[in-house]
């Protein structure tokens, strides 16, 4: 089972962009992936034919109406929920986080412990760390392992205890690339008695996720990440949410989700939302499957594993040849299945920023600093001003990419180095 790699670049308009016809490589992924034409066509013709608010009854308000459930349903199916009532959808991971922080607190008491690990991105760690200080909460804090790079089941478990009420988790990290076993890690935690919340933000965009099948209370990842428009999506399990009061308009439904997603949502977006769900249901009939929904989402993740993990360890090789570069996350080819393939590096006595803006002159899109990675980078003693060079590898990038991505690296720390 597998794919075209030139079928998939032909469904993305942006990938076949140029300036002055100067070819673009588009590695900024971590950050935001690109859209295929499907997505901007639902947004569009959302916006043409269905723009109306929600609750009426003359056609395009009810049209409107269909359109945000089968954003939810599409979320559903895509993240393996029991119920579209399970779909929070907001403006982003982050917002939904600060949201569900403060609905959540309601219920904790001075002196009542939250677990957070340096792995996390900030949207993880923040709002904990707010919520914390406004209820006179403990944190305790988890760090990863340096040289498996992930959580160590041992160290959360010296972390707990009986006043821990969560325990926020990373499955993936946006800087590293690695990938924790959140679902032992969860494991743990539960029978500890604590609520898990799950960063899944970077790995979505990579690999299948079953909230069911890792027994946590909540899941936030973002549609932009993977394929998809500008949106935040939280799974919370329904026993869970349905005990939670939110906080809300008064007038405002007492429903699940509506409860949770304040004012009126971006309709567009969510029509862009089910399109991003269908590419993955295109690419995995281009795999061969022919079943339901999630069996061809199951069947996408498994053939753009097949393609990314070769991208990956060839982008990885590539950089091991280069003096005074170190990568920072997983280098083993042993190991590929426990990182998604970003790959984060420092070069010694070259800024990462440096390298960067010579790349991006070239029209290699990738980013440099800490990318929000704050816990991360303090961890490894990475100067946060600094941070790293960061290259984010999809499945509609090619072997030709990663090559020429690789000669840039190589001649851009050669000039630097002459000038220093």
């Amino acid at each position: 089972m597998g794919f075209s790699v030139d079928a998939v670049r032909g469904r993305f308009p942006a990938l076949n962009l140029a300036d002055n016809g100067k070819r673009r490589i588009y590695l900024d992924n971590p950050a935001g992936t690109q859209v295929p034409q499907a997505v901007a066509d639902a947004v569009a013709r959302c916006l043409l034919t269905t723009n109306a608010n929600l609750g009426g009854y003359f056609e395009t308000t009810v049209a409107a109406g269909q359109v945000v459930d089968e954003a939810h349903q599409a979320m559903a199916d895509f993240l393996g929920a029991s119920t579209p009532e399970e779909i929070i959808i907001g403006a982003n991971m982050t917002t939904l986080t600060y949201h569900m922080s403060r609905t959540l607190g309601r219920d904790f008491k001075p002196g009542d412990e939250i677990v957070l690990t340096r792995m996390d991105h900030e949207g993880n760690v923040s709002p904990w760390l707010q919520l914390a200080e406004d209820r006179g909460l403990v944190v305790r804090w988890v760090p990863f392992h340096q040289q498996s790079w992930q959580v160590e089941e041992q160290a959360l478990a010296e972390a707990l205890s009986d006043r821990t009420r969560l325990v926020a988790l990373n499955y993936a990290s946006n800087l590293t690339g690695s990938i924790n076993n959140v679902k032992a890690l969860t494991r743990l935690a539960k029978q500890a008695g604590a609520l898990v919340y799950v960063d899944a933000v970077q790995f979505a965009p990579h690999g299948l996720v079953d909230v069911r099948d890792i027994g946590c209370d909540f899941l936030a990842c973002s549609a932009y990440k993977f394929f998809g428009p500008h949106l935040g999506v939280l799974w919370g399990r329904r026993d869970v949410i349905d005990a939670l009061t939110p906080y809300k308009c008064r007038c405002s439904s007492n429903g699940l989700p509506e409860r949770f997603e304040t004012g009126t949502p971006q309709i567009e977006l969510l029509a862009g939302l089910s399109a991003a769900v269908g590419y993955f249901e295109a690419l995995g009939e281009m795999a061969g499957e022919k079943g339901s929904r999630r069996a061809k989402i199951t069947a996408a993740y498994k053939a753009s594993i097949a393609y990314e993990n070769p991208l990956a360890q060839k982008l990885i090789d590539g950089l091991s040849d280069i003096a005074g570069l170190t990568i920072q996350g997983i280098t083993d080819p042993a190991r590929l299945q426990h990182r998604v393939p970003t790959v984060s590096f420092t070069v010694a006595g070259i800024s990462p920023e440096s390298i960067v803006r010579q790349m991006n002159a070239e029209n290699i899109f990738l980013w440099s600093g800490h990318n929000y990675a704050w816990e991360v980078v303090h961890q490894l003693g990475i100067p946060a001003d600094d941070g790293v060079v960061r290259i984010g590898i999809a499945h509609y990038n090619t072997a030709g990419e990663i090559g020429e991505t690789l000669e840039s690296v190589h001649r851009t720390i050669a000039m630097l180095r002459q000038q220093r």
